[in-house]
């Protein structure tokens, strides 16, 4: 899945440059992008009392500055890691280039929101992860 996003005024940092926590939040809304795109009623799947899927771990590495106006892609691809976890790995690059400029991951795990445990992914959030897998 691509996502296709402008880098705004507001999420760069006082020397014109792309603040590393907002980079991180383009790479949630090409999550949510995708999610949707596969069906995925969005209010339901945040909403959800019974079920949570909170991210246990999240990082970026940058190896280009990005700059206010730029337009760039963020390019997702996901994997099971159990049946109650995943990750989703996310390459930044510019629009018409293939050199990244940021890769990201996050480490995603499914619980019972109420007993706070894990369980299984539900079916339309695993059919998710298999259809973005490389």
């Amino acid at each position: 899945m691509e996502y296709r996003r402008t880098i705004r005024f507001a999420d760069t940092d006082a020397a014109g440059v792309v603040y590393f926590a907002n980079l991180l939040s383009v790479c949630h809304e090409a999550y949510e992008a995708s999610i949707a795109a596969s069906g995925i009623d969005l209010r339901s799947f945040f909403s959800a009392s019974s079920t949570a899927v909170p991210i246990l771990h999240a990082d970026i590495e940058f190896f280009r500055p990005v700059f206010c106006g730029d337009t760039i892609v963020v390019k997702l691809t996901s994997q099971r890691l159990s049946e109650s976890e995943f990750s989703v790995t996310y390459n930044i690059v510019k629009s018409g280039e293939d050199r990244s400029i940021a890769r990201a991951t996050t480490r995603h795990a499914c619980i019972d929101a109420q007993k706070r445990r894990r369980q299984p992914l539900p079916e339309d959030l695993d059919r998710w992860v298999l259809a973005n897998s490389p």
